[in-house]
Protein backbone atom coordinates (compact mmCIF):
# COMPACT_ATOMS: atom_id res chain seq x y z
CA UNK A 1 0.00 0.00 0.00
CA UNK A 2 2.69 2.55 0.88
CA UNK A 3 4.80 1.95 -1.95
CA UNK A 4 1.61 2.03 -4.52
CA UNK A 5 0.85 5.67 -2.87
CA UNK A 6 4.30 6.76 -3.51
CA UNK A 7 4.22 5.42 -6.80
CA UNK A 8 1.13 7.43 -8.07
CA UNK A 9 2.67 10.19 -5.89
CA UNK A 10 5.97 9.83 -8.38
CA UNK A 11 3.48 9.33 -11.61
CA UNK A 12 2.50 13.12 -11.39
CA UNK A 13 5.49 15.09 -10.83
CA UNK A 14 9.09 14.80 -9.02
CA UNK A 15 8.73 14.25 -5.17
CA UNK A 16 11.24 14.90 -2.34
CA UNK A 17 11.48 12.17 0.31
CA UNK A 18 9.49 15.11 2.80
CA UNK A 19 6.53 15.16 0.02
CA UNK A 20 5.99 11.44 -0.10
CA UNK A 21 6.51 11.12 3.92
CA UNK A 22 3.58 13.59 4.16
CA UNK A 23 1.40 11.80 1.71
CA UNK A 24 2.18 8.38 3.61
CA UNK A 25 1.05 10.01 6.73
CA UNK A 26 -2.03 11.79 5.58
CA UNK A 27 -3.15 8.21 4.44
CA UNK A 28 -2.67 6.75 7.68
CA UNK A 29 0.36 4.90 7.09
CA UNK A 30 2.74 4.57 10.20
CA UNK A 31 5.97 6.27 10.51
CA UNK A 32 8.12 2.48 10.86
CA UNK A 33 6.57 1.55 7.62
CA UNK A 34 6.91 4.77 5.59
CA UNK A 35 10.70 5.13 6.52
CA UNK A 36 10.78 1.49 5.65
CA UNK A 37 9.71 2.24 1.91
CA UNK A 38 11.39 6.11 2.03
CA UNK A 39 14.83 4.27 2.70
CA UNK A 40 14.58 1.74 -0.23
CA UNK A 41 13.39 4.16 -2.60
CA UNK A 42 16.21 6.51 -1.90
CA UNK A 43 18.70 2.97 -1.84
CA UNK A 44 17.36 2.60 -5.27
CA UNK A 45 17.45 5.98 -6.59
CA UNK A 46 14.06 6.50 -6.76
CA UNK A 47 13.76 9.41 -4.66
CA UNK A 48 16.72 11.98 -4.38
CA UNK A 49 16.46 15.16 -2.85
CA UNK A 50 19.68 16.58 -4.59
CA UNK A 51 18.58 16.17 -8.51
CA UNK A 52 15.10 17.13 -7.64
CA UNK A 53 16.55 20.37 -6.20
CA UNK A 54 18.67 20.93 -8.95
CA UNK A 55 15.65 20.78 -11.19
CA UNK A 56 13.63 22.46 -9.39
CA UNK A 57 15.40 25.35 -9.77
CA UNK A 58 16.19 25.10 -13.50
CA UNK A 59 13.02 24.70 -13.99
CA UNK A 60 11.76 27.53 -12.01
CA UNK A 61 14.51 30.02 -12.88
CA UNK A 62 14.56 29.33 -16.52
CA UNK A 63 10.24 29.32 -16.76
CA UNK A 64 9.26 31.48 -14.60
CA UNK A 65 12.33 33.85 -13.43
CA UNK A 66 12.24 33.09 -9.76
CA UNK A 67 15.65 34.34 -8.03
CA UNK A 68 17.97 32.22 -5.48
CA UNK A 69 15.91 33.59 -2.83
CA UNK A 70 12.24 32.80 -4.32
CA UNK A 71 13.48 29.61 -5.03
CA UNK A 72 15.07 28.59 -1.88
CA UNK A 73 11.94 29.60 -0.53
CA UNK A 74 10.21 26.93 -2.69
CA UNK A 75 12.60 24.54 -1.44
CA UNK A 76 12.37 24.74 2.04
CA UNK A 77 8.58 24.31 1.28
CA UNK A 78 8.91 20.70 -0.13
CA UNK A 79 11.18 19.68 2.61
CA UNK A 80 14.73 19.91 0.84
CA UNK A 81 17.50 19.92 4.08
CA UNK A 82 19.12 23.08 4.00
CA UNK A 83 22.28 21.83 2.73
CA UNK A 84 20.92 20.29 -0.56
CA UNK A 85 19.52 23.86 -1.18
CA UNK A 86 22.44 25.82 -1.17
CA UNK A 87 24.29 23.87 -3.67
CA UNK A 88 21.00 23.51 -5.83
CA UNK A 89 20.73 27.19 -5.76
CA UNK A 90 24.65 27.58 -6.33
CA UNK A 91 24.60 26.44 -9.69
CA UNK A 92 22.60 29.42 -10.38
CA UNK A 93 25.22 32.45 -10.36
CA UNK A 94 24.79 36.20 -9.90
CA UNK A 95 25.80 37.15 -13.52
CA UNK A 96 22.80 34.76 -14.49
CA UNK A 97 19.94 35.92 -11.92
CA UNK A 98 20.94 39.51 -13.19
CA UNK A 99 20.63 38.68 -16.57
CA UNK A 100 17.12 37.23 -16.09
CA UNK A 101 16.20 40.38 -14.24
CA UNK A 102 16.71 42.51 -17.27
CA UNK A 103 15.18 40.18 -19.69
CA UNK A 104 12.02 40.05 -17.56
CA UNK A 105 11.92 43.73 -17.23
CA UNK A 106 12.49 44.44 -20.97
CA UNK A 107 9.82 42.00 -21.89
CA UNK A 108 7.21 43.82 -19.75
CA UNK A 109 8.24 47.36 -20.45
CA UNK A 110 7.11 46.30 -24.12
CA UNK A 111 3.69 46.66 -22.28
CA UNK A 112 4.07 49.11 -19.95
CA UNK A 113 1.90 52.31 -19.67
CA UNK A 114 2.16 55.17 -17.68
CA UNK A 115 4.49 57.81 -16.31
CA UNK A 116 8.04 56.32 -15.98
CA UNK A 117 8.25 56.53 -12.10
CA UNK A 118 4.92 54.50 -11.95
CA UNK A 119 6.11 51.89 -14.26
CA UNK A 120 9.54 51.95 -12.20
CA UNK A 121 7.90 51.37 -8.78
CA UNK A 122 5.27 48.26 -10.71
CA UNK A 123 8.46 46.47 -12.63
CA UNK A 124 10.62 46.67 -9.53
CA UNK A 125 7.53 45.46 -7.54
CA UNK A 126 7.49 42.46 -10.05
CA UNK A 127 10.86 41.73 -9.76
CA UNK A 128 10.46 41.81 -5.73
CA UNK A 129 7.87 39.48 -5.54
CA UNK A 130 9.61 36.93 -7.77
CA UNK A 131 12.88 37.18 -4.99
CA UNK A 132 15.64 39.56 -6.93
CA UNK A 133 17.65 41.64 -4.67
CA UNK A 134 16.57 45.39 -4.30
CA UNK A 135 19.78 46.11 -5.88
CA UNK A 136 19.42 43.81 -9.15
CA UNK A 137 15.94 44.42 -9.23
CA UNK A 138 16.88 48.29 -9.57
CA UNK A 139 19.71 48.28 -11.70
CA UNK A 140 17.62 46.14 -14.19
CA UNK A 141 15.05 48.65 -14.50
CA UNK A 142 17.30 51.77 -14.44
CA UNK A 143 19.08 50.55 -17.42
CA UNK A 144 15.77 49.46 -19.34
CA UNK A 145 14.24 52.41 -18.82
CA UNK A 146 17.52 54.29 -19.52
CA UNK A 147 17.14 52.62 -23.41
CA UNK A 148 13.87 52.75 -23.72
CA UNK A 149 12.96 56.72 -24.77
CA UNK A 150 14.01 60.30 -23.95
CA UNK A 151 11.88 60.88 -20.95
CA UNK A 152 12.64 57.12 -19.41
CA UNK A 153 16.40 58.03 -19.84
CA UNK A 154 16.00 61.42 -18.34
CA UNK A 155 14.05 59.65 -15.80
CA UNK A 156 16.58 57.01 -14.86
CA UNK A 157 19.71 58.77 -14.76
CA UNK A 158 18.52 60.42 -11.64
CA UNK A 159 17.59 57.41 -9.94
CA UNK A 160 21.22 56.21 -7.75
CA UNK A 161 20.22 52.41 -7.83
CA UNK A 162 22.81 51.81 -5.24
CA UNK A 163 21.61 54.43 -2.63
CA UNK A 164 17.78 52.88 -3.04
CA UNK A 165 19.25 49.42 -2.49
CA UNK A 166 20.50 50.29 0.63
CA UNK A 167 17.73 52.39 1.69
CA UNK A 168 15.46 48.84 0.71
CA UNK A 169 18.01 46.70 2.58
CA UNK A 170 18.13 48.67 5.88
CA UNK A 171 14.02 48.83 5.25
CA UNK A 172 14.29 44.90 5.19
CA UNK A 173 16.74 44.68 8.26
CA UNK A 174 14.72 46.55 10.65
CA UNK A 175 11.43 44.83 9.59
CA UNK A 176 12.92 41.32 10.53
CA UNK A 177 11.65 39.71 13.76
CA UNK A 178 13.65 39.78 16.14
CA UNK A 179 14.69 36.55 18.28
Amino acid sequence: MARDICLQQLAVRPRTRAELAGALVKRGISEEVAAGVLDRYDEVGIIDDAAFARAWVSSRHAGRGLARRALANELRQRGVDGDVASEALGELDEETEAETARALVERKLRSARGEPDAVFRRLVGMLARKGYPPGVAIRAVKDALAAQSAEAAEFAEHIDADALADAENDLDSDSRPLD
